[in-house]
């Protein structure tokens, strides 16, 4: 009895050490607490061009994650602002979501350069230090890198000078105050975050945003009437749109093949609308 423990605990210690050797690199290259393999599996098998650049910011250089799409023409760009848990895997793989239909995608690391030895996303320790990092990170030094991305991507020969952004949690909140000081945009699209609270800000706002919001998120539903009316005093365009039964963070949560049905039909619907909008908004 005494040796079959022994060699169960042997076996134990033997496959499990790898499995948790194997999420403790996830962490620390997915820039995220879960798992995602299966979003770099769909990176990793995608057909389309990717490629890293390095956009110059005055004395700084952000790295940025491009996918083009696979046409015969010039095509619009969309921006992609990632989460509070920095360049993931899983905003990777909407930038190649967003190329399979025709947009050139762009994912700075609004973290490059951030990290320990000045590093990027990929180079925290942890999802806690990236989070740290991020909700750290000015908020005129985000604008700026987000102005260097879209002057990148706007100049590029593949470009049609078209642009939209879209960002996730945090970066939903950039999306918003992005749109304020970027009068080029075509569209904005902000994915459950909030929106600016200063009327003068508003003002400045050229292009319609578009908001998604899950049900069961009151801490961010919880500015939509703000937003609304200082947007409608501005007489601006805004359409918010919340789902039935979704939590925060859904379009995320509900690419996960384990998500629950509520975040998995939120992330199927809203995916769908989402293409609609940019698709008319070019």
């Amino acid at each position: 009895m005494k040796i079959a423990f022994l060699i169960l605990c042997a076996a134990l210690i033997a496959g499990g050490c790898g499995k948790i050797g194997h999420l403790a690199d996830a962490h620390a290259s997915h820039g995220h607490e879960e798992n995602q393999d299966w979003a770099k599996r769909q990176v990793e098998s995608s057909p389309r061009h990717q490629e890293w650049v390095s956009i110059k910011q005055r004395d700084r250089e952000v790295k940025s994650f491009v996918v083009y799409p696979e046409v015969s023409d010039k095509a619009p760009a969309v921006i992609v602002i990632h989460e509070i848990y920095g360049l993931s895997d899983w905003i990777m793989s909407v930038a190649d979501r967003l190329a399979a239909e025709g947009y050139i995608a762009i994912a700075p690391d609004l973290l490059t350069g951030m990290a320990p030895g000045g590093g990027r996303t990929k180079d925290f320790a942890d999802s806690s230090a990236i989070r740290e990092a991020v909700t750290g990170l000015p908020s005129d030094q985000v604008t700026a890198d987000l102005d260097a991305t879209a002057n990148y991507v706007k100049a590029l020969p593949a470009a049609n000078g078209k642009i939209a952004v879209a960002g996730f949690c945090w970066g939903g909140t950039r999306s918003f105050r992005f749109a304020s000081s970027r009068s080029d945009l075509s569209v904005a699209f902000v994915f459950y975050g909030t929106g600016p609270t200063d009327a003068k800000a508003v003002e400045r706002i050229a292009c319609p945003v578009y908001g998604f919001y899950g049900e069961n998120d009151a801490r961010v539903n919880a500015t939509i009437p703000e937003t609304e009316s200082l947007m409608k005093s501005a007489s601006k365009k805004f359409v918010p749109k919340i789902y039935d039964g979704a939590g925060h963070g859904f379009l995320r949560a509900g690419a996960d093949p384990n998500s629950n049905a509520a975040n998995k039909a939120a992330h199927d619907a809203c995916w769908k609308e989402w293409l609609d909008l940019l698709k008319s908004s070019f």
